[in-house]
C-alpha cells in the first residue's frame, strides 16, 4: 500500500509560482509513474502532468506546457510539480497519484482511471 501526501499549495497572485511536493510512504514509488491532476469546483479531475517511472518521459496538459515542470527524487520517494507564471485558471485542488504500469503509455499517463494511489489534495488559489 502506498500513501501519498501533497504539500506546498497556497494563495498566490497571478504571475507567481508554487512548488508542490508529493511525499510517498508505505513502499518505494521508484517503479511507479507519478502524475499530477487538478480539480476545480464543479468540474472533473483533469490531467496536469506525469512522469515515467524512469524519468525518461514526461507528459503535460497543453494548458500548462512551458509553465509547469514535473520532477521526482526517488531517493526521497517524492515527486514535485514546479508551477510558474500561475494564472487564475490554475486555481484548483491539486492531487498527486501513482501508477503501477511499468510500460505506461501516453494514453494511460493521462487517464485518471489508471492510477492506483491518490493523495488527499492541496489547494492552489491564484488571484488576479
Amino acid at each position: 500500500q502506498v500513501q501519498l501526501v501533497e504539500s506546498g499549495g497556497g494563495l498566490v497572485q497571478a504571475g507567481s509560482f508554487l512548488r508542490l511536493s508529493c511525499a510517498a510512504s508505505g513502499r518505494t514509488v521508484s517503479n511507479y509513474a507519478m502524475g499530477w491532476f487538478r480539480q476545480a469546483p464543479g468540474k472533473e479531475r483533469d490531467f496536469v502532468a506525469a512522469m515515467h517511472w524512469s524519468g525518461s518521459r514526461t507528459w503535460y496538459a497543453d494548458s500548462v506546457k512551458g509553465r509547469f515542470t514535473i520532477s521526482r527524487d526517488n531517493a526521497k520517494n517524492t515527486a514535485y510539480l514546479q508551477m510558474n507564471s500561475l494564472k487564475p485558471e490554475d486555481t484548483a485542488v491539486y492531487y498527486c497519484a501513482a501508477n503501477s504500469h511499468l510500460f505506461i503509455t501516453a494514453a494511460q499517463a493521462l487517464d485518471v482511471t489508471t492510477y492506483d494511489y491518490w493523495g488527499q489534495g492541496t489547494q492552489v488559489t491564484v488571484s488576479s
